[in-house]
């Protein structure tokens, strides 16, 4: 694993450090409650809870704020292969497909488990210099376990010029 990423996961591990980035570059997730509760090269995990405001009038999570938390699962480990990179590399959401399967009404749980993709695709595009996409998954479940959503988050990557 590069440094770089080595001390980007020990600012993710640090609460506070990681909520001030919250709060300063993602306030709506920071006040959303959503949540970075593990991460290692290879997954994250990210939860987002029902409550005052992150409700719908439907008595549920309102779905943008499970897209936050889906959208950050996989957002981290783009970043984690990313940060302080030389050459330094941008990265942008070009689609995103949700499936929603039940009522979020509790504490979500995004996992996404694609580090290894998001590193191959990084530096291929670091390699040849071209736009290169990613397809993320990030599953949402309860606390039972059961699933309540699904997204397909595409990532593009490319050299900054």
């Amino acid at each position: 694993m590069r440094k770089e990423a080595h001390d980007f996961l020990g600012l993710v591990r640090q609460p506070y450090k990681f909520g001030f980035f919250l709060l300063r570059k993602l306030p709506a997730a920071f006040f959303s409650g959503v949540r970075v509760r593990e991460m290692d090269q290879n997954v994250s995990v990210v939860t987002v809870p029902y409550k005052w405001f992150s409700q719908n009038p439907f008595h549920s999570t309102y779905f943008a704020c499970l897209a936050m938390a889906a959208e950050l699962s996989t957002g981290l480990l783009a970043l984690l292969h990313t940060y302080r990179r030389d050459p330094p590399v941008s990265m942008l959401v070009i689609k995103l497909e949700a499936e929603y399967f039940k009522k979020a009404t509790g504490l979500t749980t995004f996992t996404c488990s694609d580090g290894v993709g998001f590193m191959d695709s990084i530096e291929r595009a670091v390699a040849t210099g071209e736009s290169v996409t990613f397809r993320s998954r990030s599953v949402g479940s309860d606390r039972n376990g059961e699933k309540i959503a699904e997204f397909l988050i595409t990532w593009s990557f490319r050299v900054k010029k």
